[in-house]
């Protein structure tokens, strides 16, 4: 009894190929690194958090958990 065969091949793509993209996955990184290099070139800027300690403390024992 032969194997059954898929209907699909696995030979490269064609020239001519389109491969469409949502709006927004290429503008999320885009916007995304925009930050990130703006927060590396102006570090002088950077203030204390104001939160309340209970949630670093919080934040820092989860981390100590996960991380053992």
């Amino acid at each position: 009894m032969p194997a059954p065969t898929h209907t699909r091949s696995h030979r490269p793509a064609a020239d001519g190929v389109e491969i469409r993209l949502p709006w927004w996955a290429v503008a999320l990184p885009a916007v995304v690194f925009a930050a990130l290099l703006l927060m590396i070139l102006s570090p002088g800027q950077a203030q204390a958090a104001t939160a309340d300690p209970g949630l670093g403390q919080l934040i820092e024992r989860t981390y100590q958990l996960l991380f053992r």
